[in-house]
């Protein structure tokens, strides 16, 4: 992942002392940490109209108090003060809010969970109505689509809609999707393909709605299933970087997908059984930041 991503784009790595990999090109930031997730405490950036970037410092907690992160929740301090990014610092400690469970089309509109956003130990006593505001004055949007359904098993961030939904070009939705009857996720996905028919955009048309495969089941070596989906691919300069779990039907399947969503991205396939056995994949560890104008970085 680390490679593929440092052949187009700059890469920063942030790695406890002595455990980053070694790869040609990235950048190293030196300092404690928790885990492995970026996505759920890295800055979520905004470039201003004249191409500035804000940087929106949430809290990260770990997912509700699962898990301590506290060394997590400080690497975004670590991050500006050495210079690696650069732009406004914006505290928004205040709020929890992880990456990972919020996606946002570019034009206004902001897409979330309702089980991961309204679930126990983040933002209580805050309500939907609440949680709503925040969403649409922090980005600057003007509406929030949230959806009901959906939960992957295993999944610990309570229905992060990196998982289960994603934005792309052209007012397309690509999401996972089960037509297995016998499958534990069958009832709930099928609500959520009935939720998403139903979204407009901005201008009152329907969304170009892609499913994607669910791959077949992967355990863990206690015999609990393992949150694996497609839905976690990143987005990367001139290509896309797509989860692969060594099973050729799906995977081919997943991959011709998400090439149809991305005509003008070469498709990389990353294998991602290491990264499913700690409960994430590719978009799960990353975060990207976007290229300033003024700056030039």
């Amino acid at each position: 992942m680390a490679s593929e991503i440092a052949r187009r784009e700059r890469l920063i790595i942030v790695a406890p002392e002595g455990t980053a990999p070694d790869v040609d090109g990235a950048e190293l930031l030196t300092c404690p940490t928790n885990d492995t997730w970026a996505r759920d405490h890295a800055f979520l950036s905004l470039l201003d109209d004249d191409g500035h970037r804000r940087l929106l410092d949430y809290c990260f907690n770990g997912w509700g108090g699962k898990f301590e992160a506290t060394l997590d929740n400080a690497i975004n301090r670590h991050l500006y003060d050495s210079r690696l990014i650069t732009g406004d610092y914006s505290d928004n400690l205040d709020f929890v809010l992880e990456g990972g469970s919020v996606e946002s089309d570019g034009k206004g509109t902001v897409f979330t969970t309702s089980a991961c956003l309204l679930a126990p130990h983040r933002n209580e006593p805050f309500s939907r109505s609440d949680i709503e505001l925040r969403l649409i004055d922090d980005f600057s949007a003007k509406r929030v689509l949230w959806i009901d359904h959906g939960l992957l098993t295993g999944d610990d961030t309570d229905g992060h809609i990196d998982t289960m939904v994603r934005v792309c070009p052209n007012d397309t939705l690509l999401y996972i999707g089960c037509d297995d009857t016998t499958d534990e996720h069958y009832e709930e996905l099928q609500l959520m393909e009935a939720q998403l028919r139903n979204f407009r955009t901005l201008s009152g048309q329907p969304y170009r709605l892609r499913k994607l495969p669910m791959p077949h089941p992967i355990y863990d070596a206690d015999g609990a299933r393992l949150p694996a989906t497609y839905a976690n691919f990143l987005i990367i300069n001139g290509a896309v970087l797509c989860p692969t779990y060594a099973q050729p039907d799906c995977d081919t399947e997943a991959l011709s997908i998400i090439a149809q969503a991305f005509p003008d991205r070469e498709i990389i396939g990353i294998d991602c059984r290491p990264v499913i056995y700690q409960h994430g994949s590719l978009h799960c560890c990353t975060m990207q930041y976007p290229k300033t104008i003024k700056h030039n970085d």
